[in-house]
């Protein structure tokens, strides 16, 4: 299991705690307000994806290239990233690149003051904003060296809290604010990896839609390859290629005599743009 996560237990405990479905919801408007010339073109992937803590050798991501899985999650960088990465480097992402795939960068960022566990960076709604400022450009710093170009998306992992805390949610949606604007200032596009029943759930809902992310990559590990039939809020949400759905974690598949063990997405949003 990665380890910068909760156990697979502890994740499932604040699934099944927050509830599930929650309908409505205002509409989602266009991430960037500027000129459609200033941005570069949005490079999207549609398929199956998966993420694992540990990039993958390059052996291995050419072993696995086998048409089952087009992208890959990279965890690259954040003070709370639970795995090392001897691997992801400026070569490898060019390789692997070039051998077909498409890259997804994770951003492990600053985590709420309400989160249950330890971690070793956390905001508090006196830090939220300037936190969210930090990291993104270290997002954006971490991206760039690795060859991922302006009009790439970034995703930024929060972790299940408590969203009926208000303090708590008042913050984590300061920071998210804060972490999206601050890409979109850079020409980046930004993305958000929550739960479907605590912190995706939290930017889903929102009512005051300014600076959240305009692409939502939500955990609901009900093993429904879909982005679409099990969509729990309004659907005119994060239309137009600007949803992903983490389905199932803990899959260990071999493929050409590599073995890893996986988490599986249905992907239909930007990915990296590779230069």
């Amino acid at each position: 299991m990665s380890r910068h996560r909760l156990s697979r237990r502890g994740r499932y405990i604040a699934w099944a705690t927050t509830g599930l479905v929650v309908l409505g919801g205002a509409g989602f408007a266009a991430q960037t307000s500027m000129a459609a010339g200033t941005w570069p073109a949005q490079k999207t992937f549609t398929g199956r994806a998966f993420d694992t803590c540990t990039a993958p050798s390059l052996a291995a991501m050419k072993a696995w290239n086998t048409g089952f899985y087009g992208a890959v999650a990279v965890y690259m960088g954040g003070k709370n990233r639970g795995c090392a990465q001897p691997n992801l480097t400026a070569s490898w992402v060019k390789s692997v690149n070039a051998a077909g795939w498409k890259l997804i960068p994770l951003y492990v960022g600053a985590q709420p003051p309400c989160q249950t566990g330890t971690n070793p960076e956390k905001f508090t709604a006196a830090t939220a904003n300037s936190l969210g400022v930090s990291n993104a450009k270290d997002a954006v710093t971490k991206a760039s060296a690795l060859g991922m170009k302006p009009g790439s998306a970034i995703y930024l992992d929060m972790e299940p809290y408590d969203i009926a805390n208000k303090a708590c949610n008042d913050a984590v949606l300061t920071y998210v604010r804060a972490f999206t604007k601050t890409l979109r200032e850079k020409t980046y596009r930004a993305g958000y990896y929550g739960f479907s029943s605590s912190s995706a759930k939290a930017i889903a809902t929102a009512a005051n839609r300014t600076d959240l992310p305009g692409n939502l990559w939500y955990a609901l590990w009900n093993q429904k390859n879909t982005t679409t039939d099990d969509w729990p809020w309004d659907p005119k949400l994060y239309i137009n290629h600007s949803r992903a759905h983490q389905y199932m974690v803990n899959s260990k598949e071999t493929r050409g005599g590599y073995t890893i063990t996986v988490d599986r997405n249905a992907w239909d949003a930007p990915v990296a743009i590779i230069g």
